[in-house]
């Protein structure tokens, strides 16, 4: 019997949220709406010319991390692998974690040295986001944060696309997924961005080669890894490497491949402040959901309603109170 509902593996990062205009992207070369790989010494420039004004909020982030809380906070149980550092930022990491219930590799393991990674997401007033990564000791995530029993006693695991851009951590999402499919875990993976994507595509058809049970990703993440210009041309080809999957489309709502016919979940009502954490939480709320035998109608319907409400805050992921809230809405 399972133990876990989903081991995570992801890269682990402290997120910065600012409040910026268009006319700060440009000025500072930024591509909007884009996730970019930058370096310390270009992370701490812009950190200070932003100051601490337009400071909306800081908490532990990456992308699996805030599905991992999610689906822990709706009633799942997770594990995550992650690397952190020793440091201020690693405390503040870490201590999230354990509030949140989440298991890690670091609980009976003591953090290395170095510095935490750190992700500057700056919100303009259209409700983009923004991210500028400096991967820092996540960057070395490797094989060495895993843990094979954790991962055989759980039902799903969930990869985030990230990390692909590491050797090292490449190695670990490759080891992991052949760990789960021995011992007969699901595998899902989500795609994380469309840059990621589009520059190191053939790491993800590597990952994708025999195939995963479960696929997320949004539109444009589709559309480029599929190398169509047509949603339908995407859901076609998704086909081959994904037995399930998810395409998450904004304000249209998202459409889900259940392994033999397409599903169409609607928009849940919002008021867009901040899409961060938009596809985190809706990827979280489904785990959560299929692992307690919801259909996955109804995983997509409680995921939407969950991505409508993280979309309508800073932040990129609820509270306790607010899934418990969902849950009492959805039931």
């Amino acid at each position: 019997m399972a133990h876990y509902d989903v081991y995570g593996i992801g890269n682990a990062l402290l997120d910065l949220e600012y409040d910026i205009t268009p006319g700060f992207l440009h000025q500072h070369q930024i591509d909007k709406g884009m996730m970019t790989l930058v370096t310390e010494e270009r992370q701490q420039h812009l950190l200070g010319v932003l100051g601490t004004d337009r400071l909306l909020k800081i908490a532990s982030g990456g992308s699996a991390l805030n599905s991992m809380v999610t689906l822990q906070q709706f009633g799942a149980k997770g594990y995550c692998s992650y690397k952190v550092a020793d440091d201020a930022n690693g405390d503040l990491y870490f201590a999230e974690m354990k509030k949140a219930g989440l298991h890690s590799n670091f609980d009976h393991y003591a953090r290395p040295k170095g510095i935490t990674g750190t992700c500057l997401v700056m919100i303009t007033a259209d409700a983009d986001r923004t991210m500028n990564t400096h991967l820092g000791i996540t960057e070395t995530l490797s094989v060495e944060q895993l843990n094979q029993d954790a991962l055989a006693k759980s039902k799903y695991l969930y990869m985030e696309g990230y990390p692909v851009t590491s050797p090292t951590a490449m190695d670990a999402l490759l080891t992991a997924k052949a760990l789960a499919e021995k011992q007969g875990v699901k595998t899902s993976l989500t795609l994380s961005d469309p840059m990621i994507v589009k520059y190191f595509k053939p790491q993800f058809q590597q990952l994708l080669s025999k195939g995963v049970d479960l696929l997320f990703c949004n539109e444009d993440e589709a559309l480029e890894f599929t190398g169509t210009h047509l949603l339908d041309g995407a859901k076609d080809a998704l086909q081959n490497v994904a037995r399930q999957f998810v395409i998450t489309r904004g304000s249209k709502g998202s459409v889900i491949f259940d392994g033999q016919q397409f599903i169409d979940i609607p928009c849940a009502p919002a008021k867009p402040i901040s899409t961060l954490g938009a596809g985190d939480t809706y990827a979280g709320a489904f785990l959560y959901a299929i692992t307690h035998d919801y259909s996955m109608q109804q995983a997509g319907q409680l995921a939407a309603i969950a991505a409508a409400m993280v979309v309508s805050q800073y932040g990129p992921r609820l509270s306790k109170a607010q899934t418990d809230e969902i849950l009492q809405q959805f039931k």
